[in-house]
């Protein structure tokens, strides 16, 4: 074992005009929530216990698209999900159409620990939090004024793409006669969305956790699921390593992209960023999108195919970085 090790995401794919004032605050965040796990690592707590941690205090700032300051649905409502999994018996759990659980990810985690199941979704995911005594709050609490524009917008123009946050000035070819060049499935698209939060972390035992939360694409339609729930997809931890993926979700899922990493780590003997490297470029086809991971050995790792992906990495050896492109 190489000791402890964390990895955190917010999301892939991030527009490059993006004002230096909003990269800023954006790395402000991580690294606030980076150095949260730090501490937690440092006071010899769990794996499991520190990327559900940390998801939290992601799930609890606007400035990603998870919890509070998630993306709006066509019917300006927000619909979250999350999912966490522990590589110490491959135990997991998960959650979709969260409406009201102040944080999704610790419904996830209660999903895992306190049901028969490993995935719960809408009125019952819901239920189950109440009978647990989950802080629960208005769907209100989730919107925000910044997510009320982008979704006007994404209705009155259906060629812009959101990699993060939307430029301020849009250009005249945002007309809403224009033909939208996003596709999805093969279909178009009127907008993207991939802001999605994650954490993975190996503690000093060799555990290896992941958790994943988002609120999905910006005016998606109800009850679209993503990869970020879908265990093997969006989230995976086992013996060898824990994944955390964001991005094009419907790639994602087609990839089994978490997974895919452990997979080839397992069956073709790579080491992590020689199997984070191949899974991004051989199993995404045209979809977009990012993921990081750590090993058992103490290791981290990163890769992505779009502009940038916001991320921050830490090892008990010192190393500590916050990087956006």
């Amino acid at each position: 074992m190489g000791g402890w090790a964390i990895a955190l995401h917010g999301g892939a794919g991030v527009d490059p005009n993006l004002p230096h004032h909003r990269q800023e605050e954006a790395k402000e965040v991580l690294a606030r929530c980076l150095n949260m796990g730090i501490s937690a690592l440092r006071s010899s707590l769990p794996a499991l216990d520190v990327v559900e941690l940390v998801v939290r205090e992601l799930e609890s700032d606007p400035v990603f698209n998870s919890g509070r300051g998630s993306a709006l649905t066509e019917k300006g409502t927000v619909e979250m999900e999350a999912s966490i999994m522990d590589g110490m018996g491959r135990r997991c759990g998960a959650v979709s159409g969260v409406t009201t659980v102040k944080n999704p990810i610790s419904l996830a985690r209660l999903v895992m620990d306190k049901s028969p199941h490993s995935y719960l979704a809408f009125s019952g995911a819901e239920d189950f939090a109440r009978l647990h005594g989950l802080e629960v709050v208005d769907n209100d609490y989730f919107i925000t004024e910044d997510n009320k524009g982008m979704l006007k917008l994404a209705k009155e123009a259906n060629a812009i793409m959101f990699d993060y946050r939307i430029p301020t000035v849009l250009p005249d070819t945002c007309g809403a006669s224009v033909e939208n060049p996003l596709q999805m499935n093969g279909l178009p698209i009127s907008v993207y969305a991939p802001e999605t939060v994650g954490c993975v972390v190996v503690d000093g035992q060799g555990r290896c956790a992941a958790a994943t939360s988002t609120g999905g694409l910006m005016n998606k339609m109800s009850g679209r699921i993503g990869d970020s729930p879908l265990i093997g997809a969006g989230t995976y931890a086992g013996s060898l390593c824990g994944v955390s993926c964001t991005g094009e979700g419907e790639a994602i899922i087609r990839g089994t992209l978490a997974r895919d990493v452990a997979a080839v780590m397992e069956y073709k003997g790579l080491g992590l960023q020689e199997a984070v490297d191949f899974v991004v470029k051989e199993r995404l086809d045209e979809g977009k999108a990012g993921l990081i991971a750590v090993s058992r050995d103490g290791e981290v790792a990163c890769g992505f195919n779009t502009n940038g992906m916001f991320r921050g990495f830490a090892t008990e050896d010192g190393s500590v970085e916050v990087e956006i492109w």
